[in-house]
């Protein structure tokens, strides 16, 4: 007998408009799922599947075959697609993927029932968690249709591919049909799951899967000599704030002379276009991270007069994406403990990987002349609140947090401009830009001297000359932080 949809007040958001992919058994059961949960926040409004025959399933249409999904989605008016096809092979299931990010849907698949008992909490499986809530307002979508002539038939360099950005940005930059995607990461590991996620094929024994430290900077011309890419996103970083407070050489070579050479190799080899992925934590930095980044962002605006096209951008904290805020968040309540917040007031700024991503592409278009790119993220939002929240929709009462202090390095409230910094508005209503200040006068061998000492270790001396160099770099003064078992997360968590 089928199930009934659920009758809705018509003034109550029914979810998002719903695509199921499959109208098996799987699919059937997984549409009387969601029209029983609404807290799901999909509601399904028919199904793709290859099938001659169906023409309606459980009350819904059936909208044509799988390859079909693009248009689909737009005749439907679809906002997300779920795949409920538990034998699809991962090279299907990844041209399933790229075709529904490719029409601008939410993406998700049917995990085994298994797995969905035993990661209820997380946010990776099926259950959607209403990002508006945990956001305080509505998410952004900002790919227009210029990504894809900037990206289509190009030869496309990504650095960090293997990480959260770096590997959402190659997936979306896939389903564009670039010429050659060259994925590009000092993690083997990362490089083999990520070949795995998009093509189905973890051979890695194609000429697109390059390794290589961007702190090398003969290794880095090598492969800009060989690949010769036209475009370039560079995402390779090291983030983590408490530890490059704790070892600001490191942060230096990686993130200002690992950008440096990614930047000279891309004038000597002629590439196109540069986007760099730096932080809100650059703007008016409190950190050996955010100085860093704010340096990158120096070097890259250095290089405007050049024959590439340079911008950077700036992100707040990406929901979902390893080592933030809900992976951790999830890990905690899922093993009952306390949930770690530095200080009861501290606020960021939050955006979804997808926001993230679709900012970075869209960015890649609109750049002209090395200019910083920025999110409107509307207002900051309280930690304390986001936990909360979020143990409300996953029906959690009683989530106990813990405060453990603020961090050397770390602000109670982040922004996204500096005080110096002017907020210019762009062809895109939610994106903004500044140009930065301009470098201080003895930058270029006030730079070699900060090399040179990252090089040798002289912590002292490396954070002496970052404040010379990024003049509104103000280095908070320790913060003493109890000792707890469970320690916090990164970014003021």
């Amino acid at each position: 007998m089928l199930s009934l949809p659920s009758i809705r007040r018509p003034d109550k958001p029914a979810g998002l408009r719903t695509l199921v992919v499959g109208a098996g058994e799987a699919g059937r059961t997984l549409t009387r799922a969601l029209r029983r949960s609404p807290s799901y926040g999909l509601l399904p409004i028919g199904f793709l599947d290859d099938s001659p025959s169906l023409t309606r399933v459980a009350g819904l249409p059936v909208c044509g075959p799988i390859r079909s999904l693009g248009e689909a989605a737009r005749t439907q008016r679809a906002e997300a697609c779920v795949v409920a096809i538990p034998s699809l092979r991962p090279q299907q299931l990844a041209a399933i993927v790229e075709a529904g990010r490719a029409a601008g849907l939410h993406v998700r698949y049917l995990p085994s029932f298994l797995a969905a008992v035993e990661r209820d909490a997380r946010l990776s499986d099926l259950r959607r968690l209403q990002v508006e809530s945990l956001l305080g307002r509505s998410e952004v979508r900002v790919v227009s249709d210029r990504p894809a002539r900037l990206i289509s038939g190009q030869r496309v360099l990504v650095t960090g591919a293997g990480g959260s950005i770096g590997s959402e940005l190659c997936r979306q930059i896939r389903a564009f049909g670039p010429a050659n995607l060259y994925l590009l990461d000092h993690d083997e590991s990362n490089l083999h799951r990520l070949q795995l996620e998009i093509t189905g094929s973890g051979l890695l024994d194609g000429d697109d899967i390059i390794i290589a430290d961007i702190r090398d900077r003969r290794r880095i011309d090598q492969v800009f000599e060989a690949a010769r890419p036209q475009v370039v996103f560079h995402a390779a970083a090291h983030k983590h704030l408490p530890l490059l407070e704790r070892h600001p050489c490191e942060a230096v070579k990686s993130n200002v002379a690992g950008t440096q050479n990614l930047v000279e190799a891309a004038l000597r080899h002629r590439a196109e276009r540069f986007v760099l992925i730096s932080t809100d934590k650059a703007a008016d930095p409190t950190s050996v991270l955010g100085a860093t980044k704010r340096l990158a962002e120096l070097v890259v605006q250095r290089a405007a007069d050049g024959p590439v096209t340079l911008a950077s951008v700036r992100f707040g904290n990406v929901l979902g994406s390893r080592g933030s805020f809900l992976s951790v968040l999830a890990d905690q309540i899922e093993r009952d403990e306390p949930v770690t917040v530095t200080h009861p007031d501290v606020t960021r700024f939050f955006m979804t990987v997808e926001e993230a991503v679709g900012l970075v592409l869209e960015t890649a278009a609109m750049a002209e002349y090395a200019e910083t790119f920025v999110l409107d993220m509307g207002e900051p939002v309280p930690i304390v609140s986001l936990v909360q929240n979020y143990a409300t929709q996953l029906k959690l009462p009683n989530v106990e947090i813990k405060y453990t202090g603020l961090r050397p390095g770390e602000k109670l409230e982040e922004k996204v401009f500096s005080d110096q910094e002017r907020r210019v508005p762009t062809a895109h209503p939610k994106i903004w830009a500044t140009r930065c200040t301009e470098p201080v006068p003895d930058f270029d061998p006030l730079l070699d001297q900060l090399y040179a000492a990252a090089e040798d270790g002289s912590t002292d001396y490396v954070k002496e000359l970052l404040v010379r160099l990024v003049p509104e770099y103000q280095p908070s003064g320790l913060v003493e932080t109890p000792v707890s078992a469970s320690a916090p997360y990164p970014d003021g968590f």
